[in-house]
């Protein structure tokens, strides 16, 4: 764990106990502060209070006493209006923070040598974040992953000059930390997400730019979107080392990818090919390039000392994938079953769809974003019939009327049901039943992940009946 020294003796008001919430209370105690923490859910509460969490009610208390306000990363700061509590720490006049401001706060004050990649992006971060820990793991590097995957922050291992801490951060998670200073930044893209939470795509944007405006030595930036492309010029106009990642588009300095090979370029050498995808499952279509040339960029801007030697291009051909994120659930007969439950807009969905060339069987639905999935018209020819469920069922019906076969199933194990008989019907080999929703999965699942492995427990149960393939 990261013990948080910084507010020492100073009493620190702390909102939302979820995995990071508790352990951010931890973390504090630990390091020596008092504690003031809360919840609006009763259930958060008690939780806590069995955990030994000391609760104080923060609706009734002297916000005077309070050094700063740490905020979950789930509860919205300025949009659509700022949460209760941000509305008296403001009047108080504290800081309102997040545990990762806390993560840098201690960095800066104990070990600011301590090398940190973070990653974000609108889409692929998870994967590219898992990618990154990967190849410096296989390189050798003492690695430690987390932020807004797997692990809470603060329950990461103490800061160690040669420790390598990487970070996947959200939009929410940026914008309550102020002093965040990655060693290297990753910016993968950016397209409108979350705008009930950021007000504009604008705002959006400017959030997602703080992360590589702040980074120490180099700052990673797709430019295959307008917004990250407009980010990456004016950084280095400004005197910032960047390096370009495009998928298609040859990059003066850092790496292309086309057609699943990988070129690296430097403004004084010729580009050369340091890794070729072809083959790796786990990294198939343009995003998961994007994803590696990423990886590629980030590990080698850490010095050799620091992120191990070895090849990168051999660790990348073993990396296990992501759960939920195209994710190869098992093939029974001709037809593999692909989770992609973590594709929760168009634009995640819409490289899944990219990634096979047809014989697609899609599960899609739940509780939309805006535009639904009206931009995904393109990649309609490629999908043999889709399955609808959720929320969005009579919506995107709507949008498939008279383009692609449709049935609204209501819910997954329907969806699932009917999409596997269908495959099995047709027995064409490469076909895939593709979970892929295109939304939120808030109107029947917890979260996403839930979503996913209720996929896949829905494949195994049909797979030990004997009722595909």
């Amino acid at each position: 764990m990261i013990r948080v020294s910084t507010f020492k003796d100073q009493t620190v008001a702390v909102f939302g106990l979820g995995a990071s919430g508790l352990a951010t209370v931890r973390a504090l105690v630990e390091g020596g502060a008092r504690v003031a923490a809360w919840d609006d859910s009763e259930t958060g509460r008690q939780a806590a209070a069995e955990a030994g969490v000391p609760l104080v009610d923060l609706s009734a208390a002297d916000w005077s006493e309070f050094a700063a306000l740490v905020l979950a990363p789930g509860v919205p700061l300025t949009h659509p209006e700022p949460h209760w509590t941000v509305k008296a720490a403001s009047a108080a006049g504290i800081d309102v923070i997040g545990d990762v401001e806390l993560f840098f706060r201690e960095r800066a004050a104990v070990c600011p040598e301590a090398p940190v990649i973070a990653i974000t992006g609108t889409n692929g971060k998870s994967t590219t974040s898992a990618l990154i820990a990967h190849v410096l793991s296989k390189l050798g590097a003492d690695v430690q992953l987390g932020g807004n995957i797997g692990r809470a922050l603060l329950t990461l291992e103490p800061f160690s000059k040669k420790r390598v801490y990487v970070l996947e951060l959200s939009s929410f998670q940026i914008d309550l930390a102020p002093s965040v200073r990655p060693t290297v930044a990753v910016l993968l893209n950016v397209s409108p997400d979350h705008i009930d939470r950021h007000g504009t795509v604008e705002h959006y944007a400017d959030v997602k730019r703080r992360l590589v405006d702040a980074a120490e030595t180099t700052a990673v930036i797709g430019i295959d979107d307008p917004w990250s492309a407009d980010i990456a010029r004016t950084l280095e106009a400004r005197g910032g080392r960047v390096r370009r990642i495009s998928v298609g588009e040859r990059v003066g300095d850092g790496i292309s990818a086309s057609e699943g090979k990988l070129y690296e370029s430097t403004p004084d050498a010729k580009e050369k090919l340091v890794a070729d995808l072809d083959g790796v499952a786990t990294l198939r279509g343009r995003h998961n390039w994007q994803n590696a040339a990423a990886a590629v960029a980030a590990v080698s801007a850490l010095p050799e000392a620091v992120r191990g030697k070895g090849d990168i291009a051999a660790a990348l051909r073993t990396f296990p994938g992501l759960a939920h994120r195209l994710e190869v659930v098992r093939r029974i007969g001709v037809v593999d079953f692909i989770n992609d439950s973590k594709a929760t807009n168009a634009d995640s969905t819409e490289k899944a769809l990219a990634s096979f060339p047809g014989d697609i069987y899609w599960i899609a639905g739940g509780r939309p974003k805006a535009g639904g999935i009206k931009s995904l018209g393109y990649y309609f020819p490629r999908v043999t019939r889709v399955y609808l469920i959720g929320e969005s069922m009579h919506e995107f019906g709507n949008t498939l009327e008279g383009k692609v076969d449709f049935e609204r199933c209501g819910t997954l194990d329907v969806a699932v049901r009917r999409a596997a008989a269908d495959a099995k019907a047709a027995g064409r080999e490469g076909s895939v039943v593709l979970l892929s929703p295109a939304c939120a999965s808030f109107d029947q699942f917890r979260n996403f992940e839930v979503r996913g492995d209720a996929f896949k427990a829905l494949v195994a149960e049909l797979a030990s009946e004997g009722a595909t393939p």
